[in-house]
C-alpha cells in the first residue's frame, strides 16, 4: 500500500499528494500460502469473509463482521470453536489465505485458436508448425477448438477425424448467436455427462464436443487440418487488399464458447497477419487507394472506420467479460492489424498482445512456447478471476488500474 495509515477525514484524504492505493498480484507465487479444504464463511450482510480481525463471542458462538458490524452465528461444523481451538482463518498470521471446496467443479483450460489464412504462403509455412508445437505442449485434458478465417469464417469440427467437416459463415456480416447455434446444429437438452462437463444454456454437451475436444483426442485431427491448411483461395483483385474478416471470426468464437462454457475460464487466441477489411471491426476498405489510418488520423478523429470498429469491439468485450472469457492477440505483420481497435476487448478481458514482424520471428515463436510451458518458464496464465472488494462504511473504492472490467455492482 502507498500509506501505512488510512486518512481519518476527508480533508486528510484530500491533502494526500499520493492517493491511498494497494497493489495486488493474484497469481504471484506464495510458498507459505495456506490452502483450506472448505468454503469460506461469509457475513450474511456484506458477504465479507471470516478473518483474524473479527470480534469473537465463543460462548454464544457468534462473530462480528469488522466491516458492517453484523452479528453472525457460526454454523454447526464450527461447534468446537474456542480460544484454544481456532480455525485456520482466525490465526493472526493468516491474513492472506486460499480456499478450495472439496466438491468444487474444476474445468481444465479451454482454448479456441482463431487463425488468419489471408496471409502469404511463406507466413503460412511459419505459422502452421508453430501451432502444431503449441498443441503438443497442451495438457491432455485441455479442450481445444479451431477457427480459420479469411474471406469467410470456417469453424472446424474435430469430433470425427476420418471425415473433416467445417461450418462456413459469411465474413462480411455479423453472425448473431442464435444464427450461429442454429446453423451448427446445436440442440436443446439437459446437460449430460460426457466428454465435456459444463455445457451451459441447456445445450447438450455432445453439441459443443464436436468443436472443442480434449487435446489428447484431437491432436491428430488438428495436426492433419493444419498440414492441409492453405492460403485463402479467394482471388485478390488488382488494386485491392486481402479480404480478412477478423471481427466476425472472433465474434463467432465468442458465441461458440458462450454456448458451452459461459462462466468457466476460456481463452480465444487470435493469430492475425494483416488489417481487417471485411465485416464488423474492419479498419480499412479493400481498396488500396484508401490508406490505413495513422496515429495522426486517430488524433484528429479523421479515421472513417475507427468509431464503428470500437463500438463493435466494446460490445464484444462486454460479452466476453460476462462469459468470463479472455481474448489474446498475436499480431505478426509489418503492416497494421488494428490493435488500436482490438485493444479494448483485450484489455478488459485481461488478455495479452504480442507484436512481431512475422510468424517466423523468434519473438513470436519463443513467446508462444512460453504461453503453454509449465513451471517457472511458463507464464502461468489464469482466467475468469473475479475481485470482490469489501470496505468499511467510511471507505469507498475510487477505481482500479489493470487489465479488468467492472461488474457494475455497488
Amino acid at each position: 500500500m502507498t500509506w501505512n495509515v488510512v486518512p481519518g477525514t476527508k480533508q486528510e484524504a484530500g491533502n494526500c499528494v499520493v492517493p491511498v492505493s494497494a497493489i495486488y498480484t493474484p497469481i504471484k507465487t506464495f510458498p507459505s500460502m495456506p490452502v483450506l479444504p472448505y468454503a469460506p464463511l461469509r457475513c450474511r450482510n456484506c458477504s465479507s469473509i471470516l478473518n483474524p480481525f473479527c470480534v469473537m463471542d465463543f460462548s454464544a458462538k457468534i462473530w462480528i463482521c469488522p466491516f458492517c458490524f453484523q452479528r453472525n452465528h457460526f454454523p454447526s461444523h464450527y461447534a468446537s470453536i474456542s480460544e484454544e481451538n481456532l480455525p485456520a482463518e482466525l490465526f493472526p498470521q493468516y491474513t492472506t489465505i486460499e480456499y478450495k471446496s472439496p466438491g468444487e467443479a474444476y474445468l481444465h483450460s479451454v482454448l479456441m485458436f482463431v487463425v488468419d489464412i489471408s496471409i502469404i504462403e511463406e507466413e503460412m509455412t511459419f505459422l502452421k508448425p508453430a501451432l502444431s508445437r503449441a498443441i503438443g505442449l497442451l495438457p491432455d485434458n485441455s479442450l481445444v477448438g479451431l477457427i480459420t478465417f479469411g474471406t469467410l469464417v470456417h469453424v472446424h469440427e474435430l469430433g470425427f477425424c476420418s471425415v473433416p467437416k467445417t461450418y462456413v459463415f459469411n465474413g462480411s456480416k455479423d453472425v448473431s448467436r442464435n444464427q450461429l447455434l442454429e446453423q451448427m446444429g446445436f440442440f436443446l437438452n439437459k446437460p449430460v455427462t460426457g466428454v465435456i462437463a459444463g455445457a451451459r444454456d441447456g445445450f447438450s454437451s455432445d453439441s459443443i464436443a464436436r468443436f472443442l475436444r480434449p487435446a489428447s483426442d484431437c491432436e491428430f485431427a488438428l495436426n492433419s487440418i493444419l498440414e492441409e491448411l492453405q492460403k485463402d483461395p479467394w482471388p485478390i483483385l488488382a488494386g485491392e487488399r486481402s479480404r480478412r474478416c477478423t471481427g466476425t471470426a472472433v465474434s463467432v468464437a465468442a458465441s461458440l464458447l458462450g454456448a458451452g462454457f459461459a462462466g468457466s475460464g476460456a481463452r480465444i487466441m487470435a493469430f492475425v497477419g494483416g488489417p481487417s477489411t471485411e465485416g464488423p471491426g474492419a479498419i480499412v476498405s479493400k481498396n488500396l487507394s484508401e490508406p490505413i489510418r495513422s496515429h495522426k488520423d486517430l488524433d484528429k478523429d479523421s479515421a472513417p472506420h475507427y468509431h464503428k470498429a470500437i463500438k463493435f469491439y466494446e460490445a464484444l468485450a462486454k460479452q466476453l467479460v460476462h462469459q468470463g472469457h479472455v481474448l489474446d492477440l498475436f499480431a505478426c505483420s509489418v503492416d497494421q492489424v488494428g490493435v488500436a481497435e482490438l485493444k479494448v476487448a483485450v484489455e478488459r478481458t485481461g488478455g495479452f498482445v504480442l507484436l512481431a514482424e512475422s510468424f517466423g520471428h523468434s519473438v513470436f515463436k519463443d513467446s508462444l512456447r512460453r504461453v503453454f510451458q509449465t513451471g517457472d518458464k511458463g507464464l502461468r496464465l489464469s482466467s475468469n478471476c473475479i475481485f470482490e472488494i469489501n470496505c468499511s462504511k467510511d471507505v469507498k473504492v475510487q477505481g482500479i488500474l489493470g487489465p479488468c472490467a467492472s461488474l457494475e455492482k455497488v
